[in-house]
């Protein structure tokens, strides 16, 4: 009994992540089916909606609790990727978040993470996927400011 037991426990588990493994968040779908010019437009709206919230929550509620959270978690990114735009196409940043999407456990992720991964490796040094992750380290993102 307890080996049809752990047996078929082995089978559920092996259904559910085969099940996983194909789920793909509405969000991904939709970027996988923009174009390039539209991937551009997508990721800068994006940014701008961000900075946008950020300044509206700043100005009504200040800086503090759920204002702070905002700006460390999801504001300071992208003021880091408005800076590295006068240097850097957007279509970079969209190159890394297309990379990141292409590979299937991260199909389900939300489009911060992918946008995290997109300012790390654009910013890491070396010239192959391979050397990039190799030199980056993995610590919480501080955007430099100019």
């Amino acid at each position: 009994m307890k080996k049809i037991l752990i047996t078929l426990f082995i089978i559920l588990m092996s259904v559910h992540a085969e099940q996983n493994k194909s789920n793909i968040s509405p969000a991904v779908a939709y970027w996988k089916m923009l174009s390039l010019e539209e991937k551009e437009m997508f990721l800068y709206s994006y940014l701008v909606q961000v900075y946008e919230t950020d300044s509206q929550m700043k100005k009504e509620i200040g800086y503090g609790g759920v204002s702070k959270w905002y700006f460390e978690n999801r504001a300071e990114l992208v003021y880091g990727i408005f800076d590295k735009l006068d240097s850097t196409e957007i279509s970079q940043f969209v190159k890394w978040i297309d990379e990141y999407y292409s590979h299937g456990e991260y199909a389900d992720r939300p489009f911060y993470e992918a946008l995290e991964f997109a300012y790390r490796f654009q910013d890491a040094s070396g010239e192959t996927l391979w050397e990039k992750y190799e030199n980056l380290k993995f610590g919480k993102i501080k955007p430099g400011r100019k």
